[in-house]
Formats: C-alpha cells, structure tokens, sequence
C-alpha cells in the first residue's frame, strides 16, 4: 500500500508531500490543475520511463520519493532476488526515483542503487496506474491464465500440475541421454573394444607409474649405487669398525659410572644408541647390495612397461593412474550396447507413466479453468449494466494449446474477451474497448479480482469520464467497494465520485510567492472544504446554494445525483 509520496521540482510542482490511508482516495480540480503530474511523479517510483520535460525549469533536478507498506509476498521475493533488506514495519519500502537536468534518470530502493528495469519489475507488484494503457498488467494476455487461476483459487491444482511437468521433463530428459549413450556406444563399438583389449592386456594398476620409474632410475644407476655402498659399509667397518668403537667406549664409562654419581648415563646411553644406528645402518646397506639389480634385460623390461603405460595414457588424454579407471568405463560402455536397447525401453516406459500423469493432471486444470472462467464473465457482465456497460458482453476464453506449448502452466491458453455491441464478435479486451469503455471493464475486472490481484494499490485516471448521473454514482460505489480489500487512487470529475472518497485532495494551480510562475499545489479538504468542492463540480465556476444543498445530500445520503445535481 501507498504510504506516503514527496515529489520535489516536477513540471510545475515545486514541493509537495501527501500521505495515504486505506480506502479510497480522491483527487479533483479543473483541468490543467496539474492532476496528471501527480499520476506521472507515481508512475516514476514504479518504474515508467523519465522525461526531461519533468524536471522543473531553472532546477537542477527532480526527485520523487514513495513509501510502501504491507508488502505482498511477490514483492518480498523480488527484494529477495535483488539482494534488498526490506526496512522493518515503522519504515516501509522507500523507493526514490531522480532526474538530473541533463536528462540522467536514477532509482534507489532502500538507499541501494537500482536499475530502471528493475524497479519497473517492482512496480508491477506496488501498484498499478490505469490511464497508462499499455501497463496495464489486465490487458497483457500473459497474465490472463494467472488471473483466472487466482480467481478459481486453482494454487493447489497448479502445483500439481508444475510438478507432474517437472517429473514427465525429467523423465524424457533421462531417456534423450540413455538413447544417445547407446547410440554413440553402437557408433564407437569397434573402437572400444580394441582400446579396451589394450589396456585390459596391460592391466594397469594405480600408482604403478610412480614405483616403475623409481626401479628404473636405481637400474640405471646401480654401478654409482654399489660403489657408493661399498665405500660407506668400508668406511664403517675400519679397523675393528665404528660400532666396535662405539661399544668399546661405553664400557669405557661403564666401568667408572658409579664413582661420578650417574654424570655418565646419559653418554652410554647415547654411545648404546649411536652403536644400535650403526649396525642398523649397516644391515640396511648389505640388504640394499644384495637386492641391487643390475641386470640390463630386467631394465629394458621396467622400461619397456613404463613407456608402453605412459603412450597408452597420452592415447587416451589421461594420467597412467587413471587407465585402470578408464578400462572400467569402457567395458561398461560394452556392456550398455548389449542391454542398453533395454534401458532405453524402461526408461521410455517412465517417461509415457509421467506423461499419463501430467495429462491427467492438466486435463483436471483446464476442466476447472472451464467452469470458473463461465462464473468470472457472468459475475463482470453483472459490473458491467450499472456502468453503462450492459450490452456488452465479457468472455473468459480457455483454449487448448498443441503440445509445443504444454508447460508447468498446463496445457490452456487464457484470453479476457469483450464485445462491445450485440451480435459483434468478441476480440481481444485492449482492441475492442474505446478508452472510456475500456476504463469502466478494467474496474468491473478489478472488482471481481480483487482478491486475486496481488497488486495492493489501484490508481484510476477519470474513470468516469464521459459518464455522469446515475452512472457515475455505479463507479463511485464500485470504486468504494473496491476500496474495502485494496487501496484506490483515482482521479475524478465526477462529484457522485468524489462524494464516495474516504480521503479528499483538491488539485489547484497557484501564483508563486515571487509572482512570476505558477505553481500546482495538492490541498487536503476539511468536511466544509469537501462540499465546497462537491458544489463546484456540480454547478461549475459559480457556486450556488442548491448546489452547496445538493454537495451535503451527495455527501450524506450517498444519493446518486445527475450532472445538475437534481437527484436521479
């Protein structure tokens, strides 16, 4: 709901800030008061293209600052996508729309920067302008089957229909891959059997790279290998060798430690340590002698693998740890030409059950689709005779789509539908109706949706135009009705209009305070200001006591007056 708006420097609005309650909201003056500026600084927050003829001349720029509350969930979820915190309950959602003098245009939601196109895409969810005709969301086909369905109260059955979808795309998706899997394995069968033998012969085994090229660079250096070997257990054993050394000097120490009070335990222990590393180290140098292979026939075997595993890898694009994964792939691949024709049977029998099902589920929908889009034209025809409206004829039409179109949304085309005249064939709603015509439709619709609508804030451009008397009160009333679930603005002419607002603003130009430019000013009305402005719409320039009379009984009674205020 529209809380509050401040628009600074537009065309002819120098400051102005308004505050909204629930109900009706009404706004008159006589033409060229400035009435479509206040609907175009609206349109701006919601995301309608800028003009640079909007910014006031001789400022630097216009601003126009709306606050939203009650938020539906649409517009918390696009909050959501945008990555917005909505502000808590006291704050609203500020929406702040500015326009340089050089024609740049800026949006900010909740002093975060925001694209046109996005806060546009918010604005569909706020509010909605009619006058605007071509963003007008009831005219725009695509969200007639919506409508409808929120009309029906359809939610439930959707969703299973969304999800009887999902799982038959799902199901075909699964049987478009197994058929092309088997496809390509019948194509590549030759191939794959003859790479399959080759690495099956090899019979590769993870981290056999890695010990084959460590045996090769100790074959291939086993003569340094030896000699060094040699010389360290040489080293070792001069003379009666280091351990004997090692030992020799513990006994040594061993012989005088009970005469130092413990001071050498630590050194034997140390000499036991370094004698048992020693011959440690010795053992590890005669196994190494012993297990050194030098045999030049063993080498080229080592190598002969080694290679013949690293060509088979860059064959194949993979590493040689990778080979024994890659011939499990393929006997698999092998295995699927064999009952791969049977998967793809199986798989084929899911997906027709999926589709039984969708079928079923979307049929159900579009019976219901049927039923209640007969009981929304009836209940719009019943709008449309107090509205002046009542030869013509509106129509809910549900068609069946070829399969092509079938999606989560069922299998239904919905198109709104009106005839104006007997005997003429209904077309298309934003085609057939004249502005007027189309304006009285739009309010006939909105009553009925009303609860379906998500948009929580109505605004009406002369709804009544070009109707008066009796009629004119049916717009008042239906507005007022209207007025109990959602918010509505509407701009008026109309007094039997006017009479129904719970709020009252008169739109009036003004000299400004330096006497050279005029100003559009927005005054909220007292009770005696109110019939005031009742009386002016119903007599015109001069103001008479009949119809100061007529504006209290209009006000009072809800009486539907005609144009000359007499009663209807």
């Amino acid at each position: 709901m529209l809380r509050a708006i401040s628009i600074r420097n537009v065309v002819l609005i120098e400051s102005l800030d308004l505050e909204f309650g629930a109900g009706l909201s009404v706004f008159s003056g006589e033409t060229g008061a400035g009435k479509s500026i206040l609907l175009g600084s609206l349109g701006l927050v919601l995301g309608e293209r800028a003009d640079l003829s909007l910014v006031r001349l001789g400022t630097r720029q216009a601003t126009v600052t709306a606050v939203f509350d009650d938020l539906s969930p649409d517009t918390t979820a696009i909050l959501d996508d945008y990555g917005i915190e909505p502000e808590d309950q006291d704050s609203g959602l500020i929406i702040k729309r500015v326009i340089g003098a050089d024609g740049r245009s800026k949006a900010f939601i909740n002093g975060e920067p925001v694209s046109v196109a996005s806060l546009r895409a918010l604005g569909q969810c706020l509010a909605e302008v009619h006058g605007q005709f071509e963003s007008q969301s009831l005219l725009n086909p695509a969200t007639h089957r919506g409508l409808l369905d929120a009309y029906g109260g359809l939610g439930a059955q959707l969703d299973g229909v969304a999800g009887a979808w999902k799982d038959w795309r799902a199901a075909e998706k699964a049987v478009t891959h197994a058929r092309e899997q088997h496809e390509l394995a019948c194509r590549e069968e030759e191939y794959l059997r003859h790479a399959a033998a080759e690495i099956g012969a090899l019979a590769p085994q993870p981290g056999e790279e890695s010990e084959l090229s460590e045996n090769r660079t100790m074959m291939m250096n086993s003569e340094k290998i030896i000699e060094a070997v040699d010389g360290a257990t040489k080293d070792l054993n001069h003379g009666r060798g280091v351990g004997y050394a090692l030992q020799n000097a513990a006994k040594q120490l061993a012989r005088l430690a009970e005469k130092v009070e413990g001071q050498f335990e630590p050194i034997i222990t140390a000499l036991d340590r370094a004698s048992a590393d020693v011959d440690e180290a010795t053992s590890m140098l005669d196994r190494l002698t012993a297990d050194m292979d030098m045999d030049q026939a063993n080498l080229e075997q080592v190598e002969e693998r080694l290679f013949t595993l690293r060509a088979q890898a860059r064959k194949h694009q993979v590493s040689v740890d990778d080979l024994a994964a890659l011939y499990q792939d393929f006997e698999r691949q092998l295995a699927s030409i064999v009952d791969g024709g049977a998967e793809v049977f199986r798989l084929q029998q899911v997906a027709s059950a999926a589709q039984d099902k969708y079928s079923k589920a979307a049929q159900a929908l579009s019976a219901l689709r049927a039923k209640f889009a007969n009981t929304m034209g009836l209940a719009v025809c019943g709008e449309l005779e107090p509205l002046k409206l009542g030869k013509a004829t509106f129509l809910v039409s549900v068609e069946t789509l070829d399969e092509a179109a079938w999606g989560e949304h069922g299998m239904d085309r919905v198109t709104f539908l009106v005839a104006t005249n007997p005997g003429s064939k209904p077309g298309p709603i934003g085609k057939i109706a004249s502005g007027g015509e189309l304006a009285r439709f739009v309010l006939a619709l909105k009553v009925i949706l009303s609860r379906a609508d998500p948009v929580s804030t109505l605004v009406f451009d002369e709804v009544d135009s070009g109707i008066g008397g009796a009629t004119a009160a049916a717009v008042g009333e239906r507005l007022s009705a209207l007025a109990r679930d959602i918010q509505v603005l509407v701009v008026t002419h109309s007094p039997q209009v006017a009479a129904m607002g719970s709020q009252h603003w008169r739109v009036h130009k003004a000299q400004h305070s330096t006497g050279q430019e005029v100003t559009t000013k927005v005054d909220a009305l007292s009770a005696s200001q109110r019939r005031e402005e009742i009386a002016r719409m119903l007599s015109g320039a001069t103001i008479t006591d009949e119809a100061r009379a007529a504006a209290m009984q209009l006000l009072d009674s809800d009486i539907p007056l005609i144009a000359d205020g007499s009663a209807a």
